[in-house]
């Protein structure tokens, strides 16, 4: 299994709880649109993701990911930093 394929397993995981309309999970799935999150849940979310891989998000960052595959890419890009 690639690294991506990896932190994509391991970013699916962390959303699950946060997943209450039980939204298959994709690349192109959307945080606003298709998993319907309001900023708390956002905020709640972004920290499991930066513990998860020990990294920091900022707040500029978040505000262009949009879907899942962007934060799998953001992940794999902070973690090579």
């Amino acid at each position: 299994m690639s690294d991506r394929a990896q932190i994509f397993d391991t970013v699916s995981g962390l959303i699950a709880p946060f997943n209450k309309k039980g939204v298959a999970l994709s690349d192109a799935t959307s945080f606003q649109h298709d998993l319907e999150w309001d900023s708390l849940t956002v905020m709640d979310f972004v920290a499991n993701i930066e513990d998860e891989f020990d990294i920091i998000i900022t707040m500029n960052m978040q505000a262009e990911i949009e879907n899942v595959g962007q934060l799998v890419d953001a992940v794999i890009k902070l973690k090579a930093a």
